[in-house]
């Protein structure tokens, strides 16, 4: 089969940096088996190059592809976009097959194959072994019923497979760079770029996590094969700077200790980044002269509060402490620190932000990311806040750089404006400066400066998309009547149990619940 991968652009300024974007890794996943089962594959990344939707049509009719995989990382907020997409796309490729896979489809799969008749099959959970099976169906035409982890209409009717099995050996699917020119992707300041997952889940229970119940469970890649492709990446691509897209990557200090004695003896210069929880940092100082030496300059640290009343209620599991301890441990060993912060809490008052500002002061982070809670429906935390009110009606802006929510004692342009003045601050105290023009160590000073050129960008861009596009409601639905009620009971996208119950149907029925183009 002739299959076409497609990548739509994205609204968030982050994706939209020239020069500054990496590969969709979660589709080049799905691609790399569906080459090894000798399929035609092709990528169309209409993101790293924001193509209109009438140009992306022209391409993807070019290609004349008998299937057309779609989805996105950023998956809730890109929906939109898919949705205006397929609506010129289906009736241009009236005989090919839709397919819509990713996060915000495993969940909403009911209300996307009601309201989007041009979907054929929607993907829920992992993707890799799934897609392989669809994708053999449909040349066979066989059963669509037999595979687990499929949403497709029966009868006129949305209707869904059991969960799809765990992957549990990850090594068994290899990505497939080869569908992607690596000079088109960079990060870092110009650095070739390239986005690797080592492992897939979270132990941990934060409420608001989506990502912890879509993988189910926590599991890595073996250590050396792991090492081993970041080494090809870099002799053979020119590959440089690495992302790590892992939820949790240093769960078991002795796996990860293995990985980064891997890496290291690839002998590769890498810059590379990745997102860490602040408690593992300090569980591992005796070894943090390893993160180093494998090329680590930069961790995302998800502190998201200081008040502990509000960390026990998103079941962070974490303490104010660990933070401010992982920041100093990681500037003794040359590697800056960025810090998330969360704001929009319901309970939160113009003091709150006040006291959030002078503890950042005190932990001193190199660099702060701020967001705005947002709740999804599968998660506990959208249980929590089902009863608050919606002021944000356009799906677009629900990417956590947005506020989705009303707050009970802040208005949402007060917020904003803490959450601004409070970035500027930050990013322009002495300390922070001295460490983006003047720090000794080079690496570190180039992280700062691209930091700060970013920052800048992306500050003034939010100020005026919020007073020239960004629009609120004050009649906006309580938060359950905008998504639907809760979804805790199907927060695990996949099974865990290596068989899942099937049910018998006819390839017959399933091609005709076909929609017409």
């Amino acid at each position: 089969m002739k299959i076409l991968i497609l990548n739509p652009p994205h609204q968030a300024i982050g994706s939209r940096m020239p020069g500054e974007m990496l590969p969709p890794l979660g589709l080049l996943a799905i691609g790399g088996p569906l080459i090894d089962d000798g399929h035609e594959v092709s990528l169309l990344d209409a993101d790293v190059d924001n193509l209109a939707l009438e140009a992306i049509v022209r391409a993807a009719v070019a290609r004349k592809p008998d299937a057309v995989l779609i989805g996105h990382n950023g998956s809730t907020s890109a929906h939109p976009t898919v949705v205006g997409l397929l609506k010129l796309l289906r009736p241009a490729l009236p005989d090919a097959w839709f397919v819509y896979g990713g996060v915000f489809p495993t969940y909403h799969w009911r209300e996307c194959l009601d309201e989007m008749p041009q979907i054929d099959v929607i993907v829920r959970g992992e993707g890799e072994e799934t897609t392989r099976r669809l994708m053999r169906a449909i040349a066979e035409h066989t059963p669509f019923e037999t595979i687990a982890g499929l949403a497709f209409r029966h009868t006129g009717s949305a209707h869904a497979t059991p969960p799809a099995p765990m992957i549990r050996n990850l090594d068994d699917y290899r990505i497939g760079w080869e569908l992607i020119d690596h000079a088109r992707y960079s990060y870092y300041g110009g650095k070739r770029g390239a986005v690797v997952q080592f492992s897939r889940g979270c132990p941990h229970l934060c409420s608001y996590c989506d990502q912890r119940g879509y993988w189910t469970r926590w599991r890595h890649r073996d250590p050396r094969a792991f090492a081993a492709e970041l080494g090809r990446l870099y002799r053979d691509h020119g590959v440089t700077m690495i992302s790590f897209a892992d939820e949790n990557p240093t769960t078991s200090k002795k796996v990860w200790r293995e990985l980064l004695k891997e890496i290291i003896a690839q002998n590769c210069k890498f810059t590379m980044i990745a997102t860490l929880r602040a408690s593992d940092i300090v569980r591992d100082a005796d070894i943090l002269h390893l993160y180093r030496k494998a090329g680590f300059e930069r961790f995302l640290i998800g502190m998201e509060h200081s008040d502990p009343e509000t960390l026990v209620k998103v079941r962070k599991g974490s303490v104010t402490n660990d933070d401010r301890e992982a920041i100093r441990l990681l500037r003794r060993h040359g590697i800056l620190s960025l810090c998330t912060t969360v704001f929009g809490f319901n309970e939160e008052r113009d003091r709150d932000y006040w006291r959030i500002f002078r503890q950042l002061l005190v932990y001193d982070p190199d660099q702060i990311i701020t967001l705005f809670v947002t709740p999804h429906r599968w998660t506990p935390f959208f249980n929590q806040e089902k009863d608050r009110k919606v002021i944000q009606m356009d799906q677009r802006w629900w990417d956590y750089k947005h506020q989705v929510l009303a707050n009970r004692y802040v208005p949402a342009w007060r917020s904003f404006l803490w959450v601004k003045l409070i970035e500027v601050a930050i990013q322009t105290r002495p300390k922070a400066l001295f460490r983006t023009y003047l720090h000794p160590d080079p690496a570190a000073r180039h992280g700062m400066r691209w930091y700060a050129r970013i920052g800048r960008k992306v500050w003034l861009h939010e100020i005026w998309e919020f007073l020239t596009v960004v629009r609120f409601t004050r009649s906006g639905p309580m938060l359950a009547d905008f998504w639907g009620t809760p979804q805790a009971g199907g927060e695990e996208a996949l099974s865990a149990r290596k068989d899942v119950a099937r049910e018998g149907r006819t390839a017959h029925t399933l091609i005709e619940d076909r929609p017409a183009a």
